[in-house]
């Protein structure tokens, strides 16, 4: 039987994910397009593999995930010249843009999220909370993949 613990967690979950869901479905973006391009925009010149493994995608699926980004004009691949199999993620001027645009409507949802909680403090509190929570499943050397 499943705790009233977990119950609220998976529907708090559902509910925050949902809500962010549909603030990038109005720039016609998913949530991992978003991780992607987050993080081309903060490491420009990453390489492809080293992105993918931050973001816990399997390679092939993080291809297929830059196909469609390169096909919107948002980010560029290019071979690195000392191993022509390695490539390196940029974004295009019309990616850094759409990334500006993304940033904005993540914001909103985060207010969204923070205003319902409370405040500031009561986000500070839940998300000391949830540390707290996640060391528990870390105790035995196990690394949080969010946190790295």
């Amino acid at each position: 039987m499943t705790s009233l613990l977990d119950f609220k967690l998976r529907r708090a979950q559902l509910l925050v994910h949902q809500d962010f869901a549909g603030a990038l479905a109005k720039l016609k973006l998913r949530p991992a397009e978003f991780s992607v391009l987050a993080m081309i925009a903060k490491y420009p010149g990453q390489k492809q593999t080293t992105i993918a493994d931050k973001l816990g995608i399997k390679r092939a699926n993080f291809v297929f995930l830059m196909d469609g980004i390169e096909a919107r004009g948002l980010a560029v691949r290019h071979k690195d010249k000392s191993d022509r199999r390695s490539h390196s993620l940029y974004l295009t001027e019309e990616g850094v843009n759409f990334v500006e645009r993304m940033v904005a409507l993540w914001q909103d949802h985060e207010n969204r999220i923070v205003a319902t909680l409370g405040g500031p403090e009561n986000r500070d509190q839940l998300l000391h909370l949830l540390d707290r929570l996640l060391s528990f499943g870390n105790e035995e050397g196990e690394s949080d993949a969010a946190g790295s």
